[in-house]
């Protein structure tokens, strides 16, 4: 049987568990365990993971491109406008737009047209 010296993560540098938060992890070979609630995880995996749950929630335009607030998009396609006869040209320039949760990803105001919610999937980055 191994001897593991458990050691508060504070100061030895590891990580908390990611499942119970406990603050003794140790290292065994090339993972970490958690002697509170036995989970193993590996940091290199955690990691990743989290890289890659920060490019999910990472607003995308048609063409893969992330969106940021303040940006200025152009639409790639003729939108017509729910309950509206007005329609919103292909190549219409829209400046200053703001990133928002839900169905429609951006908040902005058209000129001619005014305050509206566009899907960043009909839109690219200019």
């Amino acid at each position: 049987m191994q001897g593991f010296q458990i050691q508060e993560s504070a100061m030895s540098g590891l990580p908390p568990c990611p499942e119970c938060g406990s603050g003794y992890t140790y290292e065994d070979g090339a993972g970490l365990v958690c002697p509170e609630c036995a989970h193993e995880w590996s940091p290199a995996e955690q990691a990743e993971q989290a890289a890659a749950a920060e490019v999910e929630g990472q607003v995308r335009d048609a063409n893969g491109t992330a969106l940021a607030d303040g940006d200025t998009v152009v639409v790639v396609k003729d939108l017509k406008i729910k309950g509206s006869s007005q329609v919103v040209k292909v190549g219409t320039k829209v400046r200053n737009i703001r990133l928002v949760e839900g169905d429609h990803d951006i908040d902005c105001r058209i000129d001619g047209i005014g305050q509206m919610g566009l899907k960043s999937v009909f839109v690219r980055k200019a």
